[in-house]
């Protein structure tokens, strides 16, 4: 099978559903009410500690537009929140191509959706090194897996879907998507993706140089071998 080529797309992309899973909560009550408001037929995936502050934000609103990923995938959360979003429908929600048939039938034999927005940020990965005495363990820990991949399967498709790292540009896209009645432009999208992209490429950079720094000595430290 080879690689598709896109031709032909939508510059305006209706937010019809979104998936949150933050670290970085702060805001959220700014930006998930008025992403509701422009668009009250919106769905909401989430995950674990963001579902609860949704939930808390939205109130007696949350039970039409908020659903956990557990709920959508049928796999629960793996102890720990070690497995919550690798999952196939959600990773073809997030990569399916506009116009492609082939992506549509997917959707329909799964009864996934196409998710148009993912606001993630990550394991708190540098701070966590920061503190004294951390152990190769302790960070190893704070490795994000699944955020990471959202974040990356997002930007790619950039030419259907937003992917947001950052809370300060959660004014910008409020504006943008009242402007287009609940739609976010090419522009926007093409943006947010390359700023997606050097999120997660400074992320695996931190804990490239943070392995580099460490020896087996360290290791051994930690774990009973």
């Amino acid at each position: 099978m080879g690689i598709n080529i896109v031709e032909k797309i939508d510059d305006l992309v209706k937010v019809k559903n979104i998936l949150v899973s933050v670290s970085d909560k702060s805001r959220l009550d700014y930006f998930i009410p008025q992403i509701v408001d422009i668009n009250p037929d919106i769905t909401i995936f989430s995950t674990g500690g963001t579902f609860k502050k949704i939930g808390e934000i939205l109130g007696e609103r949350a039970g039409s537009v908020l659903t956990q990923v557990s709920d959508y995938t049928g796999q629960p959360e793996t102890q720990g929140g070690l497995v919550k979003t690798l999952d196939f429908k959600i990773y073809l929600g997030l990569l399916t191509e506009t116009y492609n048939d082939s992506h549509a039938q997917d959707l329909k034999r799964t009864e996934a959706v196409p998710i148009d927005m993912v606001i993630v940020n990550l394991y708190p990965f540098r701070e966590t090194i920061s503190k004294e005495g951390v152990t190769p363990e302790q960070a190893r820990g704070n490795i994000d897996i699944g955020g990471p991949c959202m974040i990356r399967a997002s930007a790619k498709n950039f030419i259907r879907v937003a992917s947001v790292v950052d809370p300060s540009d959660y004014d910008m896209i409020i504006s943008q998507t009242k402007e287009n009645n609940g739609m976010t432009s090419l522009d926007l999208r093409f943006k947010l993706a390359r700023k997606a992209f050097d999120h997660t490429a400074v992320y695996d950079r931190t804990i490239a140089d943070f392995l580099k720094s460490r020896d087996i000595e360290d290791l051994n430290s930690c774990y009973a071998l």
